[in-house]
């Protein structure tokens, strides 16, 4: 039998299995994506094991619900953080180790959580170049850890994400594949977004997503979104996340955790 839990930020859901005392077995590509399967198992968006770690309080071991391997996720990092808490002791602050390296969050006092994401990158082997366009959109790529393809649109409810969604994240231009972020601004530092995950699909919200679209527009704008300490929102399908920045122009992802259930598969 296998203990888990299951936790969502702004809608986008994981699964999580302690493993901090390396009880279980490691799984296969074949049962993520069984436990995934929202007809057929548990369902989630994707699936972290919390590891043993010799340089953090933990290691999150992610993956998509595809059951491929992630190198970083905004949401499941909060969710990480709030579910390594409740198996160990209520603290402030606390790192995480993830193959994007470790990162520092912070426990807010209204239960967000707080993510020093590190600094974007405009130039990387994942993608051909900053900008590209393609199905009629111009994408900007940034890598927050993983790579992504952000488009500013007039009318995102015009979206078909499902149509447009897979032949961006599978074009051949991108040799690890791509996410997807559409982005609509409805007012001064508030924007709506659509995203389409690599190895997912559809998400509700997604955690790298937002800073990669909060980098981009700040780029693109070539001034700040947002005064120093100050915040933006962008609201997606599942709930708003809030991004600002600090003075080493990290992005600093801000956003609620639910704990939804537990159980035994």
């Amino acid at each position: 039998m296998l203990n888990f839990h299951k936790y969502e930020g702004a809608g986008n859901d994981f699964i999580m299995i302690n493993n901090l005392n390396n009880k279980n077995t490691t799984l296969t590509s074949n049962q993520i994506r069984q436990l995934c399967d929202r007809h057929f198992g548990i369902g989630a968006d994707g699936l972290i094991l919390l590891q043993p770690s010799n340089n953090a309080e933990c290691f999150m071991d992610y993956y998509n619900s595809d059951g491929t391997m992630a190198e970083m996720c905004g949401n499941g990092i909060r969710c990480t953080a709030k579910f390594f808490l409740s198996q160990t002791y209520p603290r402030g602050e606390l790192n995480i180790d993830t193959r994007d390296g470790i990162k520092k969050i912070i426990c807010n006092s209204d239960d967000t959580y707080s993510v020093d994401m590190g600094v974007p990158v405009f130039s990387h082997s994942d993608f051909p170049g900053e900008s590209t366009m393609l199905e009629g959109y111009n994408f900007n790529c940034v890598s927050m850890g993983n790579p992504h393809a952000v488009a500013m649109v007039d009318n995102l409810d015009s979206i078909d994400l499902r149509e447009i969604g897979p032949k961006i994240e599978n074009n051949k231009i991108f040799p690890k594949k791509i996410n997807v972020e559409f982005v609509e601004k409805m007012r001064e530092n508030y924007f709506k977004v659509k995203v389409w995950e690599r190895g997912c699909g559809a998400t509700l919200a997604c955690g790298t997503g937002a800073c990669a679209v909060f980098a981009t527009i700040n780029k693109t704008a070539r001034q700040d979104l947002a005064t120093l300490g100050g915040e933006i929102t962008l609201e997606f399908p599942g709930g708003k996340l809030f991004l600002s920045h600090n003075e080493q122009d990290h992005v600093i992802l801000r956003g609620p955790t639910t704990f939804v259930f537990k159980g035994e598969i």
